[in-house]
């Protein structure tokens, strides 16, 4: 081997050796463990610096590229854990009273037994519109708790698709049966708002809880103090979430995102308030009293029962019927 070629051999190790020498260890080439977001920047930064984290979209509505805001959570907290609990102390609580009243008490009888002879309490139209608004609202109350409690209760039983395909037609049927239900409330204020005016009387009737826990029936007119609170509670709740659902439905219209949680939120409260308070409102009208179904199922109630629970109408009426000029007799 020439001088020259062991030169070259000799540079060449000792090129070698330096690369070596200078490599970084193996660990440092490849970490163990790789964390691709360690730099990146937090979501609650975000939301710190921003109050909402925004994205980028192609439709006209700009709202719509909210992706997340601070309010959005607390919002979602209410709506599966709050909400819920409102709606299981106000619905099954009603349900544990109503039945430990009937327990106690049982039916409400018509002390004078039925007296065969009926009195008209309620014309066709009062009753066609006590059954529209009563039917929708029956249907919105169903459709609507589904929107509360259907992921936890009926998607296991019924299962992803099925619940989905229910939960669609849940949503249309009420949000279309909302405009009856507006009607029905339009005609009821209309036709009853005269007869349910407060008075004096309703405060005896009050004092005596209306003779639900004794045999002493106060004097009421055409409708008595607990009548007149189930008129008023239909009334008053039912504009308010008329508006919050009008709200739901058409968002963005009169609102903007802090709008339409706040509208869900009081829609959803008085939703299971107003749930509960109709539960007593059916009970009394059917197995709770005796012969207080016949008003709005027939019209007529037994003379009896309307002397007994609305002696003072009883009286309006018979006086009417008194000063009203004799039908003249056909002539033979």
């Amino acid at each position: 081997m020439t001088l020259v070629a062991r030169l070259r051999l000799v540079f060449a190790a000792l090129a070698l050796a330096g690369l070596v020498a200078l490599a970084p260890p193996a660990p440092a080439q490849q970490p163990s463990s790789v964390n691709p977001t360690a730099d990146s920047v937090k979501e609650d930064k975000l939301l710190q610096q921003f109050r909402r984290i925004e994205g980028r979209g192609s439709i006209p509505d700009t709202k719509s590229y909210v992706v997340e805001q601070p309010d959005g959570r607390n919002w979602r907290q209410f709506h599966e854990v709050t909400l819920r609990w409102i709606g299981v102390i106000a619905i099954l609580g009603m349900l544990v009273l109503l039945v430990a009243f009937y327990a106690i008490r049982g039916t409400i009888k018509i002390e004078s037994g039925r007296s065969g002879r009926t009195l008209t309490r309620f014309n066709a139209v009062e009753r066609f519109t006590h059954w529209l608004t009563a039917a929708s609202f029956v249907m919105m109350a169903l459709t609507g708790l589904n929107i509360t409690f259907g992921r936890p209760l009926l998607l296991p039983l019924m299962g992803p698709e099925a619940f989905s395909k229910f939960s669609v037609a849940a949503k249309y049927i009420h949000d279309y049966l909302s405009f009856p239900f507006v009607l029905g409330l339009i005609l009821i204020f209309v036709l009853w708002v005269r007869d349910n005016i407060p008075g004096r009387i309703d405060v005896e009737w009050l004092k005596k809880a209306g003779g639900f826990f004794g045999h002493e029936h106060p004097p009421a007119r055409r409708f008595n103090a607990g009548q007149k609170l189930v008129f008023w509670t239909v009334i008053l709740t039912g504009a308010a979430m008329t508006v919050s659902g009008f709200y739901l439905i058409f968002p963005f219209y009169a609102a903007g995102i802090a709008g339409m949680q706040i509208a869900e939120i009081i829609h959803g409260v008085l939703a299971m308030l107003f749930v509960a308070a109709i539960l007593a409102h059916i009970y009394i009208g059917t197995i709770g009293m005796q012969g207080a179904f016949d008003a709005m199922g027939g019209g007529e109630v037994d003379l009896n029962w309307a002397k007994e629970h609305h002696s003072l109408w009883v009286e309006e009426e018979e006086g009417r019927a008194a000063a009203a000029p004799p039908h003249p007799s056909p002539a033979e």
